[in-house]
C-alpha cells in the first residue's frame, strides 16, 4: 500500500500535528499524533474503516484546537490528484475523519452525564415518535425537547401528549438524577411498570395519566422517598394498592383513580406501612376502581392534612368510619356509588371546612345525619339510601352557602319548610321519589335560576305567588291530577340551551383542518376532556362558572410562559364527574410545538393552581394533529450537516444516472397510483364493476341529473361528511346519495378501499351500497333509500308514527342482527364505531337497518383486535374505556348499542339535562333489594312497566352492554340470542312479529308537549315530559 504524508501547522496550537492516510480498495485508515507539552509525541488515536469502527490509544487529555481551527486545518489540506478513484477514496476518508474529530471535540465539550446519555439512547432505540431533535451526543447541551438538566444530570423528562409509543421502561430507571417524570396522555405507552422504577431515588413528581399501563403497581414505588406527587389514573393497573406507598412521608397528592385496582385499602401494621401513615397527604383519589372490603377506622386521624377523600364508584362495604370526622381540613368527601351501610357517623358535622359531601347510592340507614354548623357546605347529595322515615330536617335552612341539595329517594315525608328556598346561594333542590305531602309554599325570596324537582311525591296543592320564574317539576304528585294554574309545573321546565359564551366572530370560517378561536383566529387547537372529581354547583346555565374556569386556565397558561391565545369550553356533562370539552388555541402561530404541548400537559396534570367552585381534575387529551419537527441547533448538527452535504454532493455526481432512472420509474408508479380505479374498467352500458359485488359506478352527470343538480329540495340531511340527497337513478330505484364536502374527502386509495368494504356487505338489516361516483373531484356514495327515517326521529315523534313495545323489541333485534353480522360474519370483522339511534333506519315495514359506514374500520387490518384512532363516534354513545385507551373494539359497538336499547325503553336522548342515560337507569334500579320501578323513566307513550313483557330482562341486557369494563360486555351474537328470548318471553310469535298495522301511520301527535328529544342541549331539569299520542 502506498503511504501518503502531509504536514500542516496553520492556526493549530501544537508544535507538530502529523496525519497519515492509507488507502485501499476496501477501507481508509487514518492515524495522527500531536506533539504537545502533555502528550510528548505520543500517538493519540487510530481510526480505521469508513464509519465502521475505531479504536483509541493513549487519548490526548487536552483539547489542542477549536472547532474553527479544525475547519481552518482542513481548508489548508492539499491532496495530490492521481485519478478519480483515489480522489473518491480520499474524499470519503476526509469526511470520516471530520466526523470522528468533531465527535471527539463535542464529547470533550459535552455536559451530559454518560449514564444518562446511554439511558436516553436506549429509549431512542425502543420507543417511537420521540422528538425529532433527539440527535447527537449531548441532550443537555443540545436542549433535547422534553429534557431538562441540572449541571450534567437529566432531572426532568416531560413528554406529555406528544404521541410517544413504547413498551420498554427499564431504561428510564437508569436516569437516577430524574426529579420530574411526566409521560401522560400517550396511549401508545403500554406494558407493565417495572420494579426498577424504584431506582429513581430523586423523583418528586410521577405523572402517567391516560397511558396504557397494566399489571400491578410495583411495590418498589415505596422506595421513592422524595415523591410529592403521584398520578397514575386512567390506565389499567390491577392488583392491590401497594402498602409500601405508606412509606412516602413527603407525599401530598395520590391519584390512582380509573384503574382496575382491587382488594382492601391498606393500613399500617407492626411490619408493613399503610396509607394511614401519609399524614402530609392532601389528596386521596381512588374513584372508579374495584376496591372492596370495609374502610378501616385506622385510615383517618386528626393528624392528617387531607383535603380530598375521593373513593366513589368502588365496591366498599361496611360502615363509614367514625374517624373520618377527625380530619378537620377535609373539603371534599366522596363515597357515593359503593355498598356502604349502617348509620352515618354523628360526628360528621365536625367537618366545618367541608364544601362537598357525596354519599348517594349506598345502603346507609338510621337517621339522616345532622349537618348543623357545616356552614361551608356548597353541595350535599345523600340520595338513594335507606334512612329512617322522617320529616325534612331543620338544619337544611341553616346552610347559608348551600347551592345544591340532592335527597332523592331518602324516605322524607311531611311538608317542606318554606325557609329552605330562602337560602341565598341555592340553585338546585332535588327531593323526588319521597313521600312529601301537604301544600307547597316556596315564598318570594328564592334565588334566581332556582331549579326544584319534587317529582313523585304526595303534594296536594301549590301556593303560587305572582311572577314565578323558577324551574319547578311536580310530575307524579296529586296536584297534577287536576287542571288549573299549576298545570305548567306538571311538565318538565326547560331553559335556554345558550350555556357557554357565544362566538363573537360572526360568519368567519377557517380551512377544513383549522378551528376558529374565541378571538377569531384560525389555528389548530390542543383538545381534550377535563374531568372534575368534584364541583360545587349544578346550574350549567350560569355563565359565571365558565368565566371563572376560563380565566383561571388562561392565567395559569400565561404565567407559565405557554403561548396560548384563548381557550374554549363546550359540551358540559354531569355523569360520575363534571366533564368539559377543552380547546386550547396557540398564540402567534397556527399550531403548538412539542415543548408547548408537553408544558400544557404538565400544567394541567400537576395542577399548581386552584379554581373557585371547581374541585380537583384530570385531563385526557386527543392526540395532537400537528406536532412540527424541531430544529437541532447544536454544533454537532452544523458539522454533521456540512459533512453529509459534501458527501451527498459527491454521491449525486457519481450516481446521477441511477437517480434519473429511479425517478422515471417512480413517475410511472405515481401515474398508476393517481387513479387506483383504473383497473376496475366499469362496463359503459350498465356501470357495473366486475371487481365489486353489485355496486355500480355512476357518472357525475348521472347523479347530478337524478338529484335535480343537487338541489336543496332533494337534500334530506347533512353531517360532518357532507350532504345527503334523495334521487331516482336510471333503473327507477330510489337512492340516497352522500356527497363528500371539501375537507372530508379521503385519498383515492382510501376511498377505493371503503367502496370495496361496503360493496361486500349484504344483509337485510344493513343498508346496502348501490354504487359510487369518483370523478370531477367528487366522492359520492350511493345507498338504498330507507323511507321511514331514523330511529331517533321515530322515538322523538318527528316521523309521525309510533312504535309500541313489541315493535321496539323487533327494532332492537333487527339492529342487533345487523351489527352481529358486521362483527362475526364478515371477513375480516368490521367495527362500526358510530352506532347510535340516528344510524338505525326504518324501512316501509319498520324493519331496522344499520347505516352509515363512513367511520367503519376493518378489524383485521390492524392485526391487534382493536382500532387506535382519533376521537370518533358521538358523545353519549362512546365506550368509557376509549377515553383511557384511545382504542375501539367490537365491545365499543356493544356499549353504543346498549345505549340505543335504553333509548328504546325511555325515548330519552343519551345525555339529557346534563345526565347520562346509563346513570339515569342505574338510579332507577337503585341499590335496594326491592324490585326496581321503571315507571318514572319509561317512555310515557308506553304502558306501565309492569305491563311490558320482558322489560326486566331487557333492562338487564342493556345494562350488561354498557358495563364499564369491555371484557364484561356480551358479544353481539349473544345479544341477538337474548333479544330473541325476550321476544319469546313477551309472547311475540312469528305471526305477531311480521304483522304491522297501517293504522300506526294515521296517528297524530299532540303538538303542545315537548318530547324528550326536543331539547338537545344540557340543563339541570330532571324527568321527562309526558309525550302523548292521540289514536284515532
Amino acid at each position: 500500500m502506498a503511504l501518503k504524508r502531509w504536514t500542516v501547522a496553520k492556526n493549530v496550537k501544537t508544535q507538530n500535528l502529523k496525519i497519515w492516510v492509507k488507502t485501499s480498495a476496501l477501507r481508509v485508515e487514518f492515524m495522527y499524533y500531536d506533539d504537545c507539552g502533555l502528550c510528548r509525541l505520543r500517538p493519540c488515536r487510530t481510526y480505521s474503516g469508513i464509519g465502521v469502527n475505531y479504536h483509541k490509544r493513549d487519548i490526548c487529555p487536552k483539547l489542542l484546537f477549536s472547532v474553527q481551527e479544525t475547519l481552518d486545518f482542513f481548508t489548508s489540506f492539499r491532496m495530490p490528484m492521481e485519478n478519480m478513484i483515489s480522489v473518491w477514496k480520499m474524499s470519503c476518508g476526509v469526511l470520516v475523519f471530520l466526523l470522528l474529530v468533531s465527535t471527539r471535540i463535542l464529547a470533550i465539550f459535552a455536559v451530559t452525564y454518560s449514564g444518562d446519555l446511554a439511558a436516553l439512547n436506549a429509549l431512542k432505540a425502543s420507543w417511537k415518535n420521540l422528538p425529532p431533535n433527539w440527535v447527537g451526543g449531548d441532550p443537555c447541551g443540545s436542549k433535547w425537547d422534553g429534557i431538562n438538566c441540572t449541571d450534567t444530570r437529566v432531572t426532568s423528562l416531560m413528554l406529555a401528549g406528544t404521541g410517544v409509543e413504547g413498551s420498554e421502561f427499564s431504561d428510564i430507571s437508569s436516569l437516577t438524577g430524574l426529579q420530574l417524570l411526566d409521560l401522560s396522555n400517550n396511549v401508545g405507552l403500554k406494558g407493565v411498570l417495572p420494579s426498577s422504577i424504584g431506582n429513581l431515588k430523586n423523583l418528586t413528581v410521577l405523572i402517567l395519566i391516560g397511558c396504557s399501563f397494566f399489571g400491578p403497581i410495583p411495590d418498589s414505588i415505596g422506595s421513592l422517598q422524595q415523591l410529592v406527587y403521584i398520578s397514575l389514573n386512567s390506565n389499567s393497573f390491577s392488583g392491590s394498592i401497594p402498602p409500601s406507598i405508606g412509606s412516602l412521608s413527603q407525599l401530598s397528592w395520590l391519584d390512582l383513580s380509573m384503574n382496575k385496582l382491587n382488594g382492601t385499602i391498606p393500613v399500617s401494621t407492626e411490619t408493613t406501612p399503610g396509607l394511614d401513615m401519609l399524614v402530609r397527604a392532601r389528596h386521596f383519589h381512588f374513584s372508579n376502581n374495584q376496591l372492596s372490603g370495609s374502610i378501616p377506622d385506622q385510615l383517618f386521624s386528626s393528624d392528617m392534612n387531607l383535603v380530598h377523600a375521593i373513593f366513589d364508584n368502588n365496591k366498599l362495604t361496611g360502615n363509614l368510619p367514625f374517624s373520618l370526622g377527625y380530619v378537620q381540613k377535609l373539603a371534599v368527601v366522596r363515597f357515593d356509588w359503593n355498598s356502604l351501610d349502617g348509620p352515618i357517623p354523628p360526628n360528621l358535622h365536625n367537618l366545618t371546612s367541608l364544601n362537598e359531601l357525596y354519599l348517594s347510592n349506598n345502603n346507609f340507614n338510621g337517621n339522616i345525619p345532622n349537618l348543623t354548623g357545616m356552614n361551608s357546605l356548597y353541595y350535599v347529595d345523600l340520595s338513594n339510601n335507606s334512612f329512617n322515615a322522617s320529616g325534612v330536617p331543620e338544619w337544611f335552612s341553616g346552610l347559608q352557602s348551600l347551592t345544591t341539595l340532592m335527597m332523592e329517594n331518602t324516605r322524607l315525608q311531611g311538608q317542606i319548610p318554606v325557609d329552605i328556598f330562602r337560602l341565598p346561594q341555592l340553585e338546585t333542590v332535588v327531593l323526588s321519589n319521597n313521600n312529601l305531602s301537604g301544600i307547597l309554599d316556596i315564598g318570594n325570596s328564592y334565588s334566581s335560576n332556582l331549579t326544584v324537582n319534587l317529582q313523585n311525591n304526595s303534594i296536594t296543592d301549590f301556593q303560587q305567588k305572582s311572577d314565578y320564574n323558577l324551574q319547578l317539576t311536580l310530575v307524579g304528585n296529586p296536584v297534577c291530577n287536576t287542571n288549573g294554574a299549576n298545570a305548567k309545573f306538571c311538565s318538565v321546565q326547560r331553559r335556554s340551551n345558550d350555556l357557554l359564551p357565544s362566538n363573537r366572530c360572526g360568519v368567519m370560517s377557517c380551512s377544513s383542518d383549522e378551528v376558529l378561536s374565541p378571538n377569531c383566529q384560525c389555528s389548530h387547537p390542543y383538545t381534550g376532556t377535563l374531568h372534575f372529581y368534584s364541583f360545587s354547583f349544578t346550574d350549567l346555565q350560569n355563565s359565571t362558572y365558565y368565566r371563572i374556569l376560563n380565566g383561571s386556565l388562561m392565567t395559569a397558561f400565561l404565567s407559565s410562559g405557554i403561548p396560548v391565545d384563548s381557550v374554549n369550553l363546550s359540551s358540559p356533562m354531569i355523569d360520575i364527574n363534571l366533564q368539559f370539552q377543552l380547546q386550547i388555541f396557540p398564540s402567534g402561530q397556527d399550531s403548538f410545538n412539542r415543548t408547548s404541548i408537553a408544558d400544557m400537559g404538565f400544567l394541567l396534570n400537576r395542577q399548581p393552581f386552584e379554581i373557585e367552585y371547581f374541585g380537583p381534575f384530570f385531563f385526557i387529551d386527543e392526540q395532537y394533529c400537528c406536532l412540527p419537527g424541531s430544529k437541532n441547533s447544536s454544533h454537532v448538527g452544523i458539522i454533521v450537516g456540512v459533512a453529509v452535504g459534501c458527501l451527498i454532493l459527491v454521491l449525486l455526481i457519481v450516481l446521477a444516472g441511477l437517480y434519473a432512472l429511479h425517478q422515471r420509474k417512480k413517475a410511472k408508479r405515481a401515474i398508476g397510483m393517481s387513479n387506483p380505479f383504473a383497473s376496475w374498467n366499469p362496463e359503459k352500458e350498465s356501470g357495473s364493476v366486475p371487481q365489486l359485488q353489485g355496486a355500480k359506478w355512476f357518472s357525475f352527470e348521472d347523479l347530478k341529473k337524478c338529484t335535480n343538480n343537487f338541489s336543496e329540495s332533494n337534500c334530506i340531511g347533512s353531517g360532518g361528511y357532507g350532504k345527503v340527497y334523495k334521487g331516482t337513478v336510471a333503473s327507477a330505484q330510489v337512492v340516497a346519495i352522500k356527497r363528500a364536502q371539501q375537507g372530508s374527502m379521503q385519498g383515492a386509495t382510501e376511498f377505493k378501499t371503503e367502496i370495496e368494504l361496503l360493496s361486500r356487505i349484504h344483509h337485510k338489516n344493513v343498508v346496502s351500497l348501490v354504487g359510487f361516483c369518483y370523478e370531477q373531484g367528487e366522492q359520492m356514495l350511493v345507498y338504498e333509500y330507507i323511507s321511514n327515517g331514523t330511529l331517533r326521529d321515530c322515538l322523538s315523534g318527528k316521523s309521525g308514527f309510533w312504535l309500541d313495545w313489541n315493535k321496539r323489541l323487533r327494532v332492537a333485534l333487527d339492529a342487533a342482527r345487523g351489527l352481529s353480522y358486521l362483527h362475526e360474519l364478515t371477513d375480516p370483522p368490521i367495527i362500526h364505531r358510530d352506532i347510535k339511534s340516528t344510524n338505525i333506519l326504518l324501512d316501509n315495514n319498520l324493519n331496522a337497518k344499520v347505516a352509515d359506514f363512513g367511520l367503519s374500520k376493518l378489524l383485521g387490518d390492524t392485526g391487534k383486535g382493536y382500532v387506535t384512532t382519533q376521537v370518533k363516534g358521538t358523545l353519549g354513545y362512546m365506550d368509557p374505556e376509549y377515553y383511557m385507551t384511545q382504542q375501539l373494539t367490537e365491545k365499543s359497538d356493544v356499549y353504543s348499542f346498549g345505549v340505543v336499547l335504553l333509548e328504546l325503553m325511555t325515548a330519552k336522548a343519551p345525555i339529557q339535562h346534563g345526565k347520562h342515560i346509563v346513570r339515569l337507569v342505574q338510579e332507577a334500579m337503585g341499590n335496594t333489594k326491592e324490585p326496581p320501578n321503571f315507571d318514572q323513566i319509561i317512555d310515557p307513550t308506553l304502558e306501565s312497566g309492569s305491563k311490558l313483557g320482558g322489560l326486566g330482562k331487557f333492562v338487564d341486557l342493556a345494562m350488561s352492554c354498557v358495563r364499564e369494563s369491555a371484557a364484561d360486555r356480551p358479544k353481539m351474537g349473544e345479544v341477538v340470542r337474548q333479544i330473541e328470548n325476550i321476544i319469546e318471553l313477551a309472547a311475540l310469535d312469528r305471526k305477531t312479529e311480521k304483522r304491522f298495522s297501517s293504522s300506526s301511520f294515521d296517528e297524530t301527535i299532540d303538538e303542545s308537549p315537548l318530547h324528550s328529544y326536543a331539547a338537545e342541549g344540557f340543563d339541570v331539569s330532571y324527568g321527562s315530559f309526558p309525550f302523548r299520542v292521540q289514536r284515532q
